[in-house]
């Protein structure tokens, strides 16, 4: 079978490698219908940050069909439609014990620990599935774990009803927050993006502002109202510390984004007005509520997708998004059949 492995940064290839064996105990056999690049790829292949092992199939954003399920696994069958959970925890150390996988201090993630989703077929534990309804697309399946970390930062961000936020970076997450926001939240919701031609569409649509991170603009756009909350889903030191400046007092910006630098910050900043940074990891249990959404955001979800016709072509593809040359949110290769 064809998968796309990672060998060391900037060494991605594609080969014919052999499929899965027959489902251990706790084990099942995935077909996979689709799987998208996610932003944490692309930094492994950059960096190499995550490679813990050589070579290993990429992809943590995939869903599939059962093909094979070993013994011991209760409630999933061959031919069930399934999205994956990317967290790989050790189920045994205080963050696992209290219900915090998603802080594991042995944290992996499927596609660097183990064999990931851009592969034919693929072999994971069975715990890391959940069910999904057969009539959701392969492609909207495939964004069920990027809209659980969307939740996720959502929900740590706690909004009081009414306030307005603002949105740093529209790629995956931060689109995924924007659009979560506007069907789960009633304030102003504000945008910015570097990528013109991807701020518009997710403004279009989530109803958004599409704004430019100045107090002029930001005061503008809301007609004086006060901004205190905001997510930054881009990583970007300088875009850090514009959206730190942007924030009222008693206000809190959750960070989402991989970041590549250091913020040189005054904590006085932080002290003085009362200003809280939330890290928001992954997700905790949001990825059953994420599946729940599928259908309701489906519309939406297609909007955002652009597809990568082959395996062959997934390479290219990091490329070109390390370029930033896309104007979707997600580029999702699907699997005929």
């Amino acid at each position: 079978m064809r998968a796309v492995r990672l060998y060391d940064p900037l060494d991605l290839r594609v080969e014919d490698v052999d499929p899965p064996s027959a489902p251990p105990p706790g084990f099942v056999n995935l077909k996979v219908r689709a799987a998208g690049i996610c932003g944490s790829d692309l930094h492994n292949y950059r960096t190499g940050q995550w490679i813990t092992r050589r070579p290993s199939v990429a992809g943590h954003e995939f869903c599939g069909t059962i093909v094979a399920v070993g013994d011991d696994v209760s409630g999933l069958h061959v031919g069930d439609t399934v999205a994956v959970d990317s967290r790989v925890c050790c189920g045994a150390c205080p963050a696992c014990t209290s219900g915090r996988a998603n802080i594991c201090e042995k944290l992996g993630f499927v596609g660097e620990v183990c064999d990931g989703g851009f592969a034919e077929e693929v072999q994971l534990p069975a715990r890391l599935l959940l069910r999904h309804s057969p009539s959701v697309g392969a492609r909207v399946a495939a964004m069920a774990e990027p809209l659980a970390v969307a939740l996720h930062a959502v929900r740590r961000l706690a909004l009081p009803r009414g306030e307005p936020v603002l949105i740093v970076g529209c790629g995956t997450i931060g689109g995924l927050c924007a659009l979560a926001l506007s069907r789960m939240h009633d304030g102003p919701l504000l945008l910015a993006d570097l990528n013109k031609e991807r701020l518009h569409l997710i403004g279009t649509v989530t109803g958004g502002a599409p704004v430019n991170l100045t107090g002029g603009a930001v005061e503008a756009a809301l007609s004086g109202r006060r901004l205190r909350f905001a997510i930054d889903a881009t990583g970007s030191v300088q875009a850090i510390e514009a959206a730190l400046n942007l924030l009222a007092g008693g206000g809190f910006l959750a960070l989402v984004g991989i970041s590549h630098g250091r913020l040189d910050l005054d904590p006085n900043l932080l002290v003085e007005r009362e200003t809280g940074l939330l890290g928001c990891h992954a997700f905790t249990d949001e990825l059953a509520e994420a599946v729940s959404l599928l259908p309701e955001l489906s519309p939406a979800l297609e909007q955002l997708c652009e597809p990568i016709a082959s395996l062959d072509d997934v390479p290219a593809t990091y490329d070109r998004l390390l370029r930033g040359e896309s104007a979707k949110l997600k580029s999702i290769v699907e699997f005929s059949g």
